[in-house]
Formats: C-alpha cells, sequence, structure tokens
C-alpha cells in the first residue's frame, strides 16, 4: 500500500461517523490543512478542498460549525487506532495538560479572558483571550528512541462558570477508561494536577504528578489499640516538608534516568508518606530527585503507584514534555489557531479538528516512514538524527501535493522536473 493510500485508509476510519457529503467535507478539510502553505483559514482550506469550486464555500463553514457529528466519537477512533498501533499491551501512558488558543474578536463561543502561561511569571501576571483546552496525550515511543511524542486522544473546552478542570480532567479520564477495559493507565500532570491523587479512580488507574515544596506530610496512622476510646486516628506523625525530607535525607542512591531521550545521573531518595490535604485515604509515593552536580534544584514527585521503582517515576513525569511540544507544533506548524469560526461550535470543533490532524500527521508518519532519514542535511544542522513534527508534516505535504499535481498533469520529463521543484517550495512552507 503507497503512502497515499495509507492516509486514505486512516481518513476512512471515521467514515461512520459521517454521512457521504459530510465525510467527503471531512477527508477534503483534512487533506487541505495539512497542504496549506500559509494561515489556515477556512476559507484558503476551501480554494484547496476544492479547486474546481464543485461545492460552496458555505457547506464547510456548516459542517464546522453545525454539521451533525460528535467529536466525542472521532476521539474514541483515534484512541483505539492509536493504543492498537503503539501500545497493545503493558502500561497506557497519558499525560494531561491545559493550554489556551488565543483568539480575536468580541464575540467568540465559549472564548474569555485567561493567564497566559507563557508570558507570566512570579511577580506579573498576564492575561489573554481565547479558548482553554484540555487535553489528554498518550505518551509514545517513537521508533529512533529519542522524545517520546505526545498524540493527542481527548479534549475538552473549559468554559467559565462550568466544570472545572480538574473536573473535566476527571471526566476525561474515566471515559478514556471505560473504551479500554482491563488496561492499566499511568496518567501525568504537573503540580496543578497533584489533587487527582486524591480521586476516587479505578484501581488499574495511577496518578504521578509534582509535589508542592511546602507539603504538609505525615507518618500512616497506627493501628487503634483494641479497648480505647475514642475513633481510630487519620494521621500519624508529622514529618517535615519535602524540602526538609531532603535535606536530611541520608539513603541516597545513584540512577541513570533516561530524560527527553537523553541518559542522565540522578541521586534519588523515596519513602511512603500521607498528604493528607490531597490523599487521606491511603499513601503516596515521594521520589525526591537530585542533581549529583548540583546546578539543579531538588525535584519532588509524587504517585499513587506506591510500588513504582524512583526511575521510573522520574522518567514518567519527565516525559510529560511531549505534551508541551504538542501544543508548540499545533499551533505553530499546523496553525491550530487561526481557523476562523466564532458561532455556535465551530470555535470548539476547530480546536478539537486541529490535535486530531496532529495525532494523524504522526500516525501516518510513523506507519510510512519509520526510521527512514526524511529531512535534508542542513549546514547549519548537521547533527540532526531524528525526525520532528515539522519534518513529518512536510514528508505528508509532499505526497498530497505530489498527487495533486501528477494527476492535473501530462507526464513529460520538463514537466516532471518542474513538479518536484514546485513541490518542495509548497511542502516546506510555514
Amino acid at each position: 500500500m503507497n503512502d497515499i493510500k495509507i492516509w486514505e485508509s486512516l481518513l476512512f476510519l471515521f467514515a461512520p461517523l459521517f454521512n457521504t457529503p459530510s465525510f467527503e467535507i471531512f477527508s477534503r478539510l483534512a487533506s487541505a490543512w495539512v497542504m496549506c502553505p500559509g494561515r489556515c483559514t477556512i476559507t484558503r482550506l476551501y480554494l484547496l478542498a476544492e479547486p474546481f469550486k464543485s461545492r460552496a464555500h458555505d457547506a464547510y463553514h456548516r459542517f464546522i460549525r453545525e454539521a451533525d457529528w460528535c467529536a466525542k466519537h472521532l476521539w474514541k477512533i483515534i484512541a483505539e487506532e492509536l493504543v492498537m498501533e503503539f501500545c497493545k499491551t503493558g502500561i497506557i501512558n497519558v499525560d494531561i495538560d491545559d493550554t489556551t488558543f488565543h483568539k480575536s474578536g468580541q464575540k467568540i463561543e465559549g472564548a474569555a479572558w485567561w493567564r497566559d502561561a507563557v508570558r507570566s511569571t512570579k511577580t506579573k501576571i498576564v492575561h489573554c483571550f481565547g479558548l482553554n483546552i484540555m487535553i489528554l496525550t498518550l505518551q509514545v515511543n517513537p521508533p529512533w528512541d529519542g522524545e517520546p511524542l505526545g498524540l493527542p486522544i481527548n479534549l475538552r473546552i473549559h468554559r467559565k462558570g462550568e466544570s472545572t478542570l480538574i473536573e473535566l480532567a476527571e471526566e476525561m479520564i474515566r471515559e478514556i477508561v471505560s473504551w479500554f477495559p482491563g488496561r492499566t493507565f499511568e496518567i501525568c500532570g504537573d503540580g496543578f494536577f497533584a489533587t487527582l491523587l486524591g480521586t476516587d479512580f479505578p484501581p488499574e488507574v495511577f496518578v504521578t504528578s509534582r509535589m508542592r515544596r511546602d507539603a504538609a506530610l505525615y507518618k500512616m496512622p497506627p493501628k487503634k489499640t483494641p479497648h480505647t476510646r475514642g475513633a481510630p486516628r487519620k494521621k500519624g506523625k508529622r514529618l517535615p516538608t519535602p524540602e526538609g525530607l531532603a535535606i536530611n535525607a541520608t539513603n541516597w542512591k545513584k540512577v541513570k534516568v533516561t530524560l527527553r531521550g537523553k541518559e542522565k545521573e540522578r541521586l534519588v531518595s523515596s519513602q511512603l508518606v500521607l498528604w493528607y490535604g490531597v490523599k487521606n485515604n491511603g499513601p503516596v509515593l515521594l521520589v525526591i530527585s537530585r542533581d549529583p552536580a548540583g546546578k539543579e534544584p531538588d525535584d519532588f514527585f509524587c504517585t499513587t503507584n506506591v510500588k513504582a521503582s524512583a526511575e521510573h517515576v522520574i522518567e514518567t513525569y519527565g516525559g510529560r514534555w511531549s505534551i508541551e511540544d504538542t501544543f508548540k507544533n499545533t499551533k505553530q506548524s499546523l496553525k491550530g489557531e487561526t481557523p476562523q469560526s466564532w458561532k455556535k461550535s465551530g470555535p470548539e470543533r476547530i480546536a478539537h479538528l486541529s490535535f486530531l490532524l496532529y495525532s494523524f500527521v504522526w500516525l501516518w508518519y510513523l506507519k510510512t516512514q519509520g526510521t527512514k532519514r526524511t529531512w535534508k542535511i542542513l549546514p547549519w544542522y548537521p547533527q540532526k538524527r531524528t525526525a520532528s513534527f515539522a519534518d513529518a508534516l512536510t514528508s505528508l505535504r509532499r505526497v498530497l501535493w505530489r498527487q495533486r499535481f501528477i494527476s492535473r498533469s501530462e507526464k513529460t520529463s520538463d514537466s516532471s522536473k518542474i513538479i518536484s521543484t514546485l513541490i518542495e517550495a509548497v511542502a516546506g512552507a510555514a
């Protein structure tokens, strides 16, 4: 099966969710989004999707804004495909975080003012206008053994006055767990999501996060002595804060961990503690990570997987960075913020489609290219050894543009040279 057939077969996975006209619009829109060399507004995508104007541009606006399709069903299909391809057995590693899709305009459905995590500092808070998006990504180790990939498998829009981010996170986690009964999940989020450690998830769901440096920690409560008055104790003896425990720790162990595709040495110390303010019904495993060179500050991680090794906890949290790359690539390379839709479900569906397409591009690339070198070695970057999302997108663009040109051109030696030059120009355009 050639590359274009594989792309078409991936799109065809969603055919049962649409009627025939809607599926044709969906598949053409997805391909046009990949091919688009500039801003991905809906009208620009329309010009690529309908070169002969066989369908009015209003049909594409209506498809995004009010067509009869459900994003949750799309995510279930792509999640099943990704897990079947990359995680047939073992633990399913999932990262969680939120980001903002910047928008402009006074009347955009679901948009509001939010804290800008990128531009804000400890002393200055910057706000931005747009959609606040909660994402779950599947952590996938690529065949070239570099930094993990974060492939979106679920998404929600956070609106002011409705469900909180934590409530949305719980809802999304329970949803993906229901899609894969009997599988074990490792959910990882930054310190904001540490409160999920106290959520009553099924026993096959573990949560890993970062612990506050000043967290109030206790030993587990002692067993109640028989025939004594009063209720059983809920907390044991008060322990020092994580920083205090790091200062007093003597049981350091030197280990090697893989962080973002690179092996590093760390000194680790771990122990079971009761973080009563977050999880009052059982212990969590506290892992202290220290740079042997003393250049980096100590890190404090916690997990409900109390049998996990310290190395596993550190690597699990280190792999969480892949979700940050997902945000950057979806916004910058796929231009996920640029399609303009203001009313009804339009803005929300644009967010769903952009992150869905990110997973699709990587899935196609890993299926068709694997460990091939699909990029040119440039004099200013001779050490490049692994593919980036821009490389994956460029590879798929080459395939789609070549099919577009060749299907409408005469087959001569001169035309082939001209077409190859044009394909390279549009494939690398941003």
